[in-house]
């Protein structure tokens, strides 16, 4: 079974490499907001196009910027 891509020939563009960025800062958090849902979550790399070493470095930073309360946790599902 082959899975098709809905749009062939396009490809999901790394938002690093856009920006010019070789090291994911934690305190750089207008960058790491683009790698959030809207509810807080961080985004799949298959939605992002990261690499897995820098979706890693992301995951890392996220955390980091959390815990330093410049981005906010998960929350719950309002509906």
């Amino acid at each position: 079974m082959v899975r098709r891509d809905p749009r062939p020939g396009r490809r999901k563009r790394n938002l690093l490499r856009v920006n010019g960025v070789e090291q994911v800062d934690w305190k750089d958090a207008t960058l790491l907001r683009q790698f959030l849902s809207d509810r807080g979550k961080i985004r799949a790399r298959r939605v992002t196009g990261l690499t897995p070493r820098e979706q890693k470095q992301v995951a890392t930073a996220i955390k980091n910027a959390r815990e330093m309360a410049l981005l906010p946790y998960p929350g719950p599902r309002r509906e």
